[in-house]
């Protein structure tokens, strides 16, 4: 693709109504509605509830979109969106409004695995960041190590076998009434907190890369039902011991398949790499192997249409023009 082509995304793959446009490295706009006050008072995203939120607000915040950008829809060189995983109805809507916009400029259409913008992100903003290397993604779906030997090579060295990390988050924010969604509301109780207060297991699995979050969120769980009056344990303490065995858990696996690998390059993607421990973490790991680390800012780390933009701009694509349904398979998975 040509560096000067103006690229239209759109990402409504779970609970964010967002768009973006690119001119080449530029990111003219990026926009992002979340419906986190809709689906709080239900304490996680209801399906049926977020796909009829997409339906309502994707049209005005395409043209405010276009007009923030300074653009007719008539510029639009390339459109491109999500097309899995995801809430199916909430793929629906962005899929078809994407389609029919290029459809009815005759232009490019280009689908988009969720887990593949999440993976290109940190390239809006460092495009000199190439393979080989090693993610990790983390979101509330997916928990996965992955090796890119080359663009449009991905190997899955490691995949979560009951909860990802987001869902470890939510669950046990959920259960503590601490808010929606878990992982910031965890994250800004614990601030202050003694990560190493109380004692949560680290879980491991038969398989050396994989991750396992359900026994460190039932370890959690029993030790606040068994907990004692007398006890002088703070929100933040728990709140920061939480995060703690979920960030050393995602990285003791990472940091084995780094090793192993022997790869110079490192990156992250996904909702839970907005972590601030996460994020100091890795950094340290990085400076202290010597290898060269490319995370997307917290914003670009949630989902965002700029990752879908950036990957269709690469292309890292999925489908052509000719896709008439929606794939909801992951194809790292």
């Amino acid at each position: 693709m040509h560096d000067d082509k103006i690229i239209l995304g759109f990402e409504t793959s779970c609970d964010e109504t967002a768009i973006a446009i690119m001119k080449g490295d530029e990111l003219l706009v990026n926009t992002i509605s979340s419906q986190i006050d809709i689906h709080e008072k239900f304490g996680g995203v209801v399906p049926e509830v977020a796909s009829r939120a997409h339906a309502e607000m994707i049209r005005n915040i395409f043209h405010s979109s276009l007009n923030n950008a300074n653009l007719q829809i008539s510029d639009i060189d390339i459109v491109s969106t999500t097309d899995g995983p995801g809430l199916v109805g909430s793929l629906v809507v962005g899929y078809n409004f994407a389609k029919s916009i290029a459809w009815s400029i005759n232009k490019p259409f280009f689908t988009v695995d969720h887990m593949v913008g999440h993976l290109a992100a940190p390239l809006i903003e460092n495009n000199t960041m190439k393979p080989p290397f090693i993610t990790l993604l983390v979101s509330g779906g997916h928990t996965q190590i992955v090796f890119v030997e080359e663009w449009g090579s991905y190997q899955l060295l490691g995949t979560t076998i009951d909860d990802a990390a987001g869902e470890a988050f939510d669950k046990l924010s959920r259960f503590c009434g601490f808010g929606f969604p878990g992982g910031p509301a965890i994250q800004k109780i614990g601030e202050g907190g003694d990560p190493a207060k109380i004692e949560l297991p680290r879980p491991k699995t038969k398989h050396a890369y994989n991750y396992s979050f359900s026994g460190l969120k039932t370890a959690a769980t029993n030790f606040l039902n068994n907990l004692d009056i007398d006890d002088k344990v703070t929100r933040a303490d728990f709140a920061a011991s939480y995060q703690e065995a979920i960030v050393d858990s995602l990285l003791s696996n990472f940091v084995k398949a780094v090793k192993d690998t022997g790869v110079k390059s490192i990156s992250g993607g996904g909702g839970v790499m907005a972590n601030s421990r996460l994020r100091e973490k890795m950094n340290i790991f990085a400076e202290e192997k010597e290898l060269n680390i490319y995370l997307p800012t917290p914003k670009l780390s949630t989902d965002n249409a700029a990752m879908i933009c950036v990957a269709a701009q690469n292309n890292l694509i999925t489908n052509d023009m000719n896709i008439d349904d929606v794939r909801l398979n992951s194809i790292i998975t």
